[in-house]
């Protein structure tokens, strides 16, 4: 049995230090803005960081390459202990217990947007950015992104790349080397979610919340900084961009790369999952704002459409 699991856990190793890199971002925003939660971000990563390489140093002897099965346990495992310490920020700093805390980092890593805490709006901004921020290491998945590392560790990724990812993207390489198409991936969606935050700022919102939403926005995350959510901006503008980039990040970001690659938009017309996403997003937009209109519930049809299509995309 131990010849099952101890790789598994040499390879977990590493992606809980590769996890433990990413809350420098909040740290370092605790530390620009001297908010009280930044020991909480200090602890964590210090903590994750030596856990992992504990784990690693006593599993290295147990290195090998990674079989299906393998890779399959490998993701169920990171899926189901990663919140834990993901949520170790939140439980050490918020007045929650740890099983509220768990909650709130799993809703951010498995993208569900669910959460259990109020006045968003009134929370230190290092925590608002680290939840957001899993939301979005989330949408691309924190094993793809290592994955994209591992080879630099001399771990092949294949079995754990194909395990992680959803429905016909597993089937995307676009590079002969699994480490090189993770790598392209999370350019295509690091991409888009920069040229999300820009038009947000320019929509009407501030560089944080617009940082914030833009992750939200790519991971289909839904977290907010404020409790009314989207609704606080009562901006078309911004929901107008909040919707098409929605729809972006509901295509197959192969597909995205592909596009940029050859400079139009040709991929998107070859892609069979793409034409039945945006012709069914299509009918049901216009579709719900004409019941909508024809009910009454708003007085125009531009105004149903608006509605209707933020909250069909979402």
């Amino acid at each position: 049995m131990k010849d099952i699991l101890l790789p598994v856990a040499h390879v977990f190793a590493m992606v809980m230090m590769v996890f433990a890199v990413t809350m420098l971002a909040p740290l370092i925003m605790a530390v620009w803005e001297l908010d009280p939660a930044l020991w909480s971000f200090v602890i964590s990563s210090v903590a994750t960081f030596a856990l992992g390489a504990l784990l690693w140093l006593a599993t290295r002897r147990f290195r090998r390459e990674l079989k299906t099965r393998d890779g399959l346990m490998l993701v169920a495992l990171t899926w189901v202990a990663l919140p834990a310490v993901a949520g170790f920020p939140l439980w050490n700093y918020l007045p929650i217990n740890f099983t509220r805390a768990y909650f709130e980092a799993a809703s951010g890593l498995t993208t569900t947007g669910g959460t259990v805490l109020s006045a968003l709006e009134d929370l230190p901004r290092s925590i608002n950015l680290w939840r957001h921020l899993l939301s979005w290491l989330g949408g691309m998945g924190i094993i793809v992104l290592a994955v994209a590392i591992f080879p630099m560790l001399g771990v092949g990724g294949m079995q754990i790349y194909r395990a992680e990812m959803p429905g016909p993207m597993k089937d995307s390489r676009l590079t002969p080397r699994i480490g090189q198409t993770a790598k392209l991936l999370w350019t295509a969606y690091a991409g888009l979610t920069a040229a999300c935050i820009v038009c947000l700022k320019f929509a009407g919102m501030n560089w944080f919340d617009a940082v914030c939403h833009g992750f939200s926005a790519l991971s289909l995350g839904a977290f907010s900084t404020y409790d009314a959510n989207v609704g606080h901006f009562n901006s078309w503008r911004i929901e107008m961009v909040l919707t098409g980039f929605q729809v972006l990040a509901a295509l197959n970001f192969a597909t995205h790369y592909l596009a940029w690659s050859q400079r139009g938009v040709r991929a998107y017309f070859r892609d069979a999952e793409a034409r039945a996403i945006l012709g069914v997003l299509g009918a049901s937009c216009i579709g719900i704002a004409s019941f909508l209109y024809f009910k009454g519930t708003y007085p125009d049809f531009p105004t149903a459409l608006r509605h209707a299509t933020f909250n069909v995309v979402s």
